[in-house]
């Protein structure tokens, strides 16, 4: 019996950037990959798309990208500069590898969740409002200590988040596509989500947008919580249910604090801009003085193992380094 011969690596030896400082700053990482600048509002800077071999999405991701990758058909990756990935496999054929940023915005996302729970629970938006109005109002809010959180998703993102929620005394129930046990105890299955709902007064959400988790955190769970319960969803709009979670929070039920909202962003006269109880901030978890040098690093690690001909890492499909 003959055993078929692997397939050899792909070869890269173009790859564009969105951005002039990321294709200076890139310039020469690899004599054997040649940078070129794509900002997908004219074509290839002094290059064929037909030639490109590798291309680096905008930080916006996909928006007004529909059809423009059309132009490069030998495509072997696509490099994200976010952490999620939804709807970038739309835009180019199933050959071609998908790359992400993995690891550059854990920091900074994580950062923003605790300080939206942090807000809520302290009150700091209803002190906010009120200020602009010329009042002063001393309530007693909940606050963070002794807060029972339930954290749906365990990635790279959800582990910084338990990290940084471990000096303020809460109590963590992490939460999983699948129930097992790691180094740090119990992971429960999204299926326990209704079951476990009613006992935590916080639920974070740093969960991938996939058809398996869009609407995961729907009426059935929101119910579930109990009055007074925050919701904070730092990961993709669409995992929780809009609507249900409007009807709660303008009920004075639940309160809410998103970085994220589906659609996004919310249309004019939507209540939740304006109810009580919510914050909405537009979709900047990673958006800090950290991302540019995070990004940069990334992408030059990238250069370096393409240009020896090695697999580049953070692969989400593989494509040609199946």
């Amino acid at each position: 019996m003959t055993i078929p011969a692997a397939a050899a690596p792909p070869t890269v030896r173009t790859l564009s950037v969105p951005s002039a400082d990321l294709r200076d700053a890139l310039a020469g990482v690899s004599s054997g990959v040649d940078v070129v600048l794509w900002d997908f509002q004219a074509p290839p800077e002094g290059c064929d798309p037909a030639a490109l071999d590798a291309v680096v999405l905008p930080y916006t991701g996909r928006a007004h990208l529909d059809g423009a990758l059309d132009a490069a058909p030998n495509l072997a990756l696509v490099q994200t500069q976010s952490t999620g990935y939804d709807g970038v496999a739309d835009l180019v054929g199933p050959g071609v590898a998908i790359a992400t940023a993995a690891g550059v915005h854990a920091a900074a996302t994580a950062e923003l969740a605790v300080g939206l729970a942090l807000a809520s629970l302290r009150g700091i938006d209803d002190a906010v409002r009120q200020q602009t109005e010329g009042r002063w109002r001393s309530a007693r809010y909940p606050g963070l200590a002794d807060r029972r959180v339930l954290l749906v998703g365990v990635g790279g993102i959800g582990e910084e988040i338990r990290r940084r929620l471990a000096p303020f005394e809460v109590t963590v129930t992490r939460v999983g596509s699948a129930a097992r046990d790691d180094a740090l105890g119990h992971v429960h299955g999204s299926d326990e989500l209704v079951r476990l709902a009613p006992e935590h007064d916080v639920v974070i959400v740093i969960t991938p947008l996939t058809d398996a988790t869009r609407g995961l955190i729907g009426a059935e769970v929101l119910a579930a919580l109990p009055d007074g319960a925050l919701v904070v969803n730092v990961a993709r709009g669409a995992v929780v249910d809009t609507d249900a979670l409007t009807r709660e929070v303008l009920a004075g039920r639940l309160r809410a604090a998103l970085d994220v909202v589906d659609p996004e962003p919310l249309p004019a006269g939507h209540p939740l801009w304006s109810a009580p109880g919510a914050i909405i901030t537009p979709h900047v978890g990673g958006n800090t003085g950290a991302f540019p040098p995070r990004i940069l690093a990334l992408l030059r690690r990238q250069v370096e193992l393409l240009g020896r001909g090695e697999e580049p890492v953070n692969l989400v499909r593989r494509g040609p380094w199946a």
